[in-house]
């Protein structure tokens, strides 16, 4: 499907920003919406933002059609929000009131941005039909506002796609993530306090987990769930060393600093066939090709 107007939620999220920016490299006109008193996104031509709170996107109705929503907007992602079930409620609702807004915008899929933590604890790769079990709130959350949104798109006439994101680094970040900690202390020479770092883990640059959601607006398959990762699985430690050696850091870091959360996920991998199946998608960034652009934006700011 050629996709010539996108409409985004949580536009100016880490990886929103990057997706409107690939969207209009691409050529495509985008309808960004962000939360009022957020990050904002700087004017771009062809770029039409729209503050709106999650709770009033029943409300929206904009000017032109879309080809496609990607739904990202969520509430509560991050520490004890993640089990605040009330929230985490309101986030179901909002998602249906995402698909409805897709299909009054004339939209032919609904592409819903899940996650990893949908699965709970896995030591195997990810796949479309790996079992589910959450541990949080927030996991769970996901697992039922993709799977209502999927019924409600059937009866809607939309195509519905279910992306589920693992770990993205890079672009507006949080900075306390692994990624961001480490380039932040070591490109001022610092050890940063790390867990034991024995976790195996799946990296993704934030501009290729752009172009695998926009892909996946064009290509994927209606119902399909898909993994979305580098397909890249190594203990964490060894990224840490990557970004050391890339930043030219001196002091070691000191690993084993700070404890491993008990409920923390200790293996992360995408298996990426259905989407590269589906959609031809295939990482084009390494790790160390991503964190050398984390370090050059760093240095622009």
């Amino acid at each position: 499907m050629r996709i010539r107007r996108i409409c985004i939620t949580g536009a100016a999220s880490m990886i929103g920003e990057a997706l409107t920016q690939y969207a209009l490299d691409c050529g495509a006109h985008v309808l960004a919406v962000t939360r009022p008193g957020g990050r904002t996104l700087p004017p771009r031509p062809h770029c039409t933002v729209i503050a709106c709170d999650l709770a009033d996107l029943h409300t929206l109705r904009p000017a032109h059609e879309c080809d496609a929503l990607v739904h990202l907007a969520w509430g509560g992602t991050y520490g004890a929000q993640r089990d605040e079930t009330a929230m985490q409620a309101d986030n179901i609702r909002y998602t249906l009131d995402a698909a409805r807004l897709a299909h009054t915008l004339g939209c032919a899929c609904f592409l819903f941005v899940g996650s990893q933590a949908e699965y709970g604890p896995c030591s195997s790769a990810l796949r479309p039909d790996t079992p589910t079990f959450p541990r949080t709130g927030y996991g769970s959350a996901k697992l039922a506002a993709g799977a209502l949104s999927r019924i409600l798109c059937r009866e809607l006439g939309m195509r519905h796609v279910h992306a589920r994101v693992l770990s993205v680094y890079g672009g507006a970040d949080r900075p306390g993530t692994l990624v961001s900690a480490c380039v932040d202390a070591m490109r001022l020479g610092r050890a940063p306090a790390l867990t034991a770092c024995t976790q195996m883990w799946d990296y993704l640059y934030v501009r290729d987990a752009a172009r695998a959601l926009y892909s996946l607006c064009a290509d994927g398959r209606d119902g399909g769930i898909y993994p979305v990762g580098s397909g890249v699985c190594r203990p964490l430690r060894e990224y840490v060393e990557q970004i050391r050696a890339l930043t030219g850091c001196a002091a070691p870091p000191l690993y084993g600093a700070r404890p491993i959360a008990p409920d923390s996920v200790t293996y992360l991998c995408a298996d990426l066939s259905a989407l590269t199946a589906d959609t031809g998608f295939v990482p084009a960034y390494s790790f160390a090709d991503g964190v050398r652009e984390v370090i050059r934006d760093r240095r622009s700011q």
